[in-house]
């Protein structure tokens, strides 16, 4: 193992000391960790060729080159709209909130004791989605507008038992075309047929299960959705609708429109462009459809003592619960993007929000009158920010003028050009504008004339954000002060170890995160054309080198924006090259008992048949019954879905023995990439068998998790499933025949991509490896410490386990009848967010050190379970009641 100076990265990264390194080998009987490595992960695993990488950068030259990408990317002033807007996030909020590891740093809130602040912060975003909307309830985000659009396709179809017949989903041509796509990649492999076109020629000749209606659209028309809404709900179909937060402050809200379900993106409430995301999108519907919403729900409750308390009233349950029956494989949300959005609400308050639309939308009528007085025709009276002109032969001159000017507007063919504005906008982009579209007059001449709009009576009556939150915190010593309150009711990486197995809460470092507001980064829209984000290419092509090389694989698609859309991604590719194949049949997806519950979902959502394969007593998966399995559905064997190491944190050796069976039965082999925390640098994922592989970059390549969302989960893939790469309908990507589109932009959410960039380059393979075996080496150090007090379920062959332990507490809930649970909650009194309770065993804690805490940290960790362990001892004695 390569030593490093006090200076390099790694030396950063890496807790513990070479010194300490030394103490807990020691403490393991073992002289190095080359000699853990050769006990803890199966010999035939071990790669005999480095991972091809290119020397580590110190954090300087890391910051210099990232810099250097940034400013090749040019900042143009984009009004291509289509859900995305150039926007202003309030400093305060980015110095306390977007760059502060307190917020940042945070996991899920599953422990509401530890996260009221981020609680009440999305309880903010809730009650700001609700007011706006005009529905009833509203969850704590999703991860885009398109992945929103589609969650309502398929609620929608659920609450519609009574109609099994009812296949057909009606989406409003003027949706925006990636919502379009995601609908409909969402919709082929459950067999529902989508219908784009015109709502006024919705004629319901056939059974019609929802519908989809823009408010505004995506070509900037407002329209009276309520003879569409009648008429679906006359049909027995249920009403989504695709709106925007902004112009919800000047406009009806669908709710009182009649719609079941409204949502969108919250990125224009202050969250950068960032190329595409991460974005909050926001999901609303009706009391009665609730428990029926994918995602989060927090709700206010009371504690024994009577004081309110918040808490996670509806949890993404359907990967935990449902399994192989899910509807929806969401595991995730965008919490510090939500927390963001619902923090730009309490800042501005009603008055500001609607001021701030009220200037939006003077400035679209300015540009609209002005294309007018230029010899233009501008369609629709009735609008909010977009606006489009009827070029005609005219639209290379508009088109030629603007790119002069550095301004990006939307071509939407036909000789039509949208224009769609934002809070950026000022007098000089006005002035600009003016000039693209012909207009010789004044702007003081063109915006005295522009009419202001009634909205076609449609404008908004209904009060909102009337909670005091939303005016109590104006002023900028108001609002620190209330993000620090929030702030000290939450525990982050920045107060203490959070030791939860399979989540790999690591460093999130400074200088990997510093970048993710350089400008050049972030005020880039999704759409711009190409040769304005060369930067974001640059970047793009070597994140997808690194981690081809780091896993074994060929290609890469960095579109997935969460592990469980890397899981969804991945099979859809598996899907598309059986069927490209003839494969039809291939319908069947094997997956271990062990598996996480985002597994049997996806598989699902794909359209899948999930067959559970048993485990052994000793954690491993049962190869006879695996075999048996495979006899059995050879003929429609699609794919293996598996977890290595397994979920119960150990190196199988039989993993190439389990992956031939699959290949000697026309299957392929989905690797799901959750505890990759252990194999990179040390093992290639591609050479166990696997065909595509998933990344958690929120875990393994230090995303931090924001308090429970964003998240990053690219695919890897070997060469043949290369062409089935997901695409895009606006700015082309993927494979030469991709399986479909599975998130709004591109590449994700690619603002953050900066992060694991910056993670690898100054790691370099030698600290990638150096990571794993000492990620490897905290897990071993805290089972073998614990031992005797709380007892390691699971080891591999070498005694060892791998980057996560399984502390068994089944046999000290006999005999005392305090279990899991009851240890998590007193470990939080000692200052520690809980391990992972009761998964995958019931009546367990997994727990997962990371390579990043120190010695001193994970001996605090353990004294205070052996503490722990101690007090229920006393109870068993009659010491302690």
């Amino acid at each position: 193992m390569s030593s490093f100076s006090p200076e390099a990265f790694a030396s950063r990264h890496i807790g513990p000391s070479p010194s300490e390194i030394q103490e807990m080998l020691a403490t393991l009987g073992l002289g190095s960790l080359e000699e853990l490595l050769d006990r803890a992960v199966p010999a035939a695993l071990r790669p005999t060729r480095p991972p091809a990488m290119p020397p580590a950068l110190d954090e300087r030259a890391a910051l210099d080159r990232l810099r250097a990408y940034a400013s090749e990317n040019e900042v143009w002033r984009s009004y291509l709209g289509m859900g995305y807007h150039g926007t202003v996030t309030p400093p305060v909020i980015q110095r306390n909130l977007l760059e502060n590891p307190g917020w940042y740093t945070a996991y899920t809130p599953y422990q509401a004791e530890i996260s009221q602040g981020r609680l009440e912060a999305l309880l903010n975003y809730q009650t700001m989605v609700c007011d706006l909307t005009g529905m009833q309830v509203a969850n704590a985000s999703l991860l885009d507008e398109a992945t929103a659009a589609a969650e309502a396709m398929t609620m929608a179809l659920r609450c519609q038992k009574k109609r099994k017949d009812a296949r057909v989903f009606l989406v409003d041509a003027a949706t925006h075309p990636q919502t379009v796509a995601v609908v409909r990649t969402r919709a082929e492999p459950l067999g529902i047929e989508v219908v784009v076109s015109d709502p006024a020629s919705w004629v319901y000749d056939r059974p019609t299960f929802g519908v989809l209606l823009g408010y505004p659209g995506t070509d900037g028309v407002v329209r009276d959705l309520r003879p569409f809404v009648e008429a679906a709900h006359q049909h027995g179909a249920l009403v989504a609708v695709t709106t925007d937060l902004l112009a919800l402050t000047l406009l009806t809200p669908p709710g009182e429109l009649g719609a079941d379900i409204a949502l969108g993106n919250s990125q224009r409430f202050g969250v950068p462009l960032g190329y595409g995301g991460p974005h909050a999108a926001f999901f609303a519907t009706k009391d009665e459809f609730v428990r029926q919403m994918a995602g989060r729900l927090i709700g206010v409750a009371v504690d024994v003592d009577g004081n309110r308390a918040l808490r996670m009233a509806l949890q993404t349950r359907e990967q935990h619960i449902r399994r192989e029956k899910a509807t929806s494989n969401i595991c995730t949300a965008q919490v510090l993007l939500a927390v963001i959005a619902s923090m730009y609400a309490v800042w501005h308050g009603p008055d500001g929000l609607t001021r701030i639309a009220g200037r939006v939308h003077k400035a679209a009528a300015v540009v609209r009158e002005g294309a007018r007085r230029g010899g233009f025709t501008v369609s629709a009276d009735v609008f909010f920010d977009t606006v489009v002109v009827q070029a005609g032969a005219r639209r290379d001159e508009v088109l030629e003028r603007a790119r002069d000017r550095k301004i990006n507007l939307r071509d939407l063919g036909e000789g039509r050009v949208a224009v769609a504005l934002d809070e950026t906008v000022g007098a000089r982009d006005l002035r600009d504008l003016l000039v693209v579209f012909g207009c010789t007059d004044s702007l003081e001449v063109v915006e005295a004339a522009a009419p202001s709009s009634d909205f076609g009576g449609l404008a908004r009556t209904s009060p909102f954000l009337t909670h005091p939150v939303f005016a109590r915190h104006h002023s900028e010593t108001e609002m620190m002060r209330y993000l620090r309150r929030l702030q000290n009711r939450d525990l982050g990486l920045d107060t203490a170890m959070i030791p939860l197995g399979s989540c790999t809460m690591k460093l999130n470092a400074a200088t990997e995160m510093i970048p993710v507001t350089f400008e050049g980064f972030g005020k880039i829209h999704p759409f711009a054309p190409p040769s304005q984000a060369q930067g974001y290419r640059r970047l793009f092509h070597d994140l997808e080198a690194w981690l081809a090389a780091l896993t074994g694989f060929d290609a890469v698609s960095l579109q997935p924006n969460a592990g469980s859309q890397g899981e969804y991604a991945g099979l859809l590719t598996i899907r598309a090259y059986h069927l490209a194949r003839g494969d039809v049949a291939r319908t069947v997806c094997l997956i271990p008992r062990s598996a996480h519950g985002t597994n049997p979902a996806s598989a699902a959502m794909v359209g899948l048949d999930v067959v559970v394969v048993n485990c052994l007593d000793n954690g491993d998966i049962d190869l006879a019954d695996l075999e048996a399995k495979a006899d059995q559905h050879a003929d429609k064997l699609a794919a293996l879905m598996v977890t290595y190491p397994s979920t119960h944190g150990v190196f199988e050796d039989g993993i190439r023995r389990i992956c031939d069976v699959i290949h000697a039965r026309g299957g392929q082999v989905y690797l799901d990439g959750a505890n990759l925390n252990a194999l990179v640098g040390v093992a290639y994922a591609a050479d166990l068998g696997a065909v595509v592989c998933h990344i958690n970059l929120h875990k393994t390549f230090a995303i931090p998790h924001g308090g429970g969302g964003p998240g990053m989960g690219p695919i890897c893939v070997k060469s043949h499933l290369a062409p089935f790469l997901p695409g895009h309908p606006v700015i082309p990507t993927g494979g030469a025949t991709p399986c479909g589109t599975v998130s709004a932009a591109p590449w994700g959410s690619a603002s953050i991509l900066p992060i694991s960039w910056a993670y690898i380059a100054m790691l370099g393979a030698d600290g990638i490896r150096q990571s794993t075996a000492v990620a490897i080496l905290n897990a071993n150090y805290v089972s073998r410490k614990l031992a005797g007090a709380f007892d390691t379920l699971y080891r591999g062959a070498g005694g060892l386990v791998a980057h996560e332990c399984i502390l068994d507490l089944r046999p000290i809930q006999r005999t005392s009848g305090i279990g899991a649970e009851d240890v998590a909650k007193r470990l939080m009194d000692y200052g520690f967010h809980a391990p992972t309770m009761s998964w995958p065993v019931a009546g367990t804690l997994m727990v997962e050190p990371t390579e990043s805490e120190s010695k001193a940290e994970l001996d605090r960790f353990c004294d205070a379970l052996i503490a722990i362990h101690g007090e229920i001892k006393a109870v068993e004695t009659g010491q302690f009641d």
